[in-house]
């Protein structure tokens, strides 16, 4: 992998190695675009098979994050880290504590989060070290668990995406397949059954599954039909990639709108289904509730300010539509626009600052 020519390819700003042989500790942190602020993205721990590979995602991670955090409205840029090693088995006190001082380091150029493989008492050990981390135990101000957040957001973005489909944001009545039951769609499902829709789910913990169908009288089946079922909406809320080749004609929704990452495995997917007439909420967009959350932390957590700033994930998706529409393009497309869009305002208004202040010192000379 030629690193600098990468990071020139897709404008990365830095990527920084960082080991402590008694710990063990071997992280790489990505930073891609710190235009409208310090990068935040979570830290990673995880079984690379190479050195490479945790690279490619550390690079692919961080700039999700800058596009994510710039369609939510966010005044920051796109980072994230990897620990290579097993979460289960190779962690330590003092790895976490390591990593703490390499964050602090930066100077607040990039402030970590919980992420997969790390946990809220990692980032209480990063936090010994520095101040540049979120997620923290409730018990230092934090937020705490970010599903319920992360849910309230998914929940107003699909009403958004509900509105173009159907001309009414009101789900009451609408039937609504959801695939996977973890913590975030558990709370979604809460919201869907308080406002009268009927419920599909499925998830391959059939625990879940009985919860969800007790609780809410959802239609539980299994875990390769819930793509053609008969539904107005259907939200993936497990793993990624589920539109695809094989899953796309199944496909019976006139929404898509779940917590998923990655929902497309292919950009080309998302143009079949804009084809289709399917409204798509793009997941970094309508999956936003935790890392709006999060942020809020930084200027010391209000939790009824964070969740009116998650409420907002509604009209974020009313503009990507409108975005669509004006320039005749998928939505996933017009997220990506949309994001680019306010950094290059930014770089401009910068750009334009600058100027000024040159003008001026000239002047006076």
């Amino acid at each position: 992998m030629e690193i600098f020519t990468y990071l020139e390819k897709y404008d990365y700003e830095q990527l920084l190695f960082c080991q402590d042989k008694q710990s063990g500790l071997k992280a790489i942190i990505a930073i891609h675009d710190t235009t409208l602020g310090p990068a935040l993205g979570g830290t990673r721990m995880w079984t690379y098979e190479s050195e490479e590979a945790a690279i490619e995602d550390a690079l692919r991670l961080a700039k999700g994050m800058t596009y994510k955090n710039a369609a939510a409205g966010l005044n920051l840029g796109g980072g994230k880290t990897v620990i290579i090693g097993d979460p289960r088995k190779d962690k330590n006190d003092e790895m976490f504590r390591a990593f703490g001082r390499y964050i602090q380091g930066l100077n607040g150029r990039y402030i970590t989060a919980e992420d997969v493989g790390t946990t809220v008492a990692d980032m209480d050990l990063i936090h010994e070290e520095t101040d540049f981390v979120t997620g923290i135990s409730p018990a230092f101000g934090s937020s705490g668990n970010p599903s319920p957040v992360t849910a309230f957001g998914v929940y107003q973005g699909m009403k958004a995406a509900a509105k173009e489909a159907f001309g009414t944001d009101s789900l009451e009545g609408k039937t609504v397949a959801v695939q996977g039951i973890g913590n975030v769609a558990f709370t979604l499902l809460q919201y869907l059954h308080e406002e009268g829709a009927k419920l599909i789910v499925t998830d391959i913990n059939k625990e879940a599954v009985q919860r969800a169908v007790e609780k809410f009288g959802a239609r539980a089946v299994n875990t390769d039909e819930i793509y053609g079922v008969e539904c107005d909406i259907y939200a993936p809320c497990a793993l990624g990639a589920v539109i695809n080749d094989q899953t796309i004609s199944q496909i019976k929704a006139k929404v898509i709108a779940g917590s998923a990452n990655n929902q497309l495995k292919d950009p080309r997917h998302g143009d079949q289904i804009h084809e289709m007439g399917i409204v798509y909420a793009p997941d970094y967009v309508i999956n936003a509730g935790g890392v709006i959350n999060v942020a809020d932390e930084l200027y010391g957590y209000n939790r009824e300010r964070a969740m009116k700033k998650v409420e907002g994930v509604y009209n974020t998706i009313e503009k990507v539509i409108e975005i669509a529409k004006r320039d005749g393009i998928p939505t996933y497309l017009a997220a990506d626009r949309m994001a680019e869009e306010r950094i290059k305002r930014m770089r401009n208004s910068r750009s334009q600052f600058l100027q000024n202040e040159k003008h001026i010192l000239n002047r006076r000379k």
